[in-house]
């Protein structure tokens, strides 16, 4: 799996870092997100697929290709 996030439809709803912390932060500052994990471990997929599908402004992608 890779992560990508697009910081200019971020609306830093910050839904992505209550679900999968591990993955995602937010700046202090604005609140945009801060991909931690570009390729995270097997068992955070489901966790990131679900942050993804949550995000209000569609700023995570997922692919399933490593």
């Amino acid at each position: 799996m890779k992560v990508t996030v697009d910081e200019a439809r971020c609306c830093g709803a910050g839904q992505c870092v209550l679900i999968v912390p591990e993955v995602f932060d937010q700046r202090e500052d604005d609140g945009i997100v801060i991909l931690l994990e570009p390729e995270p471990a097997a068992d955070r997929h489901a966790l990131v697929r679900e942050a993804a599908a949550v995000c209000p402004a569609a700023a995570i992608e997922v692919s399933e290709e490593a």
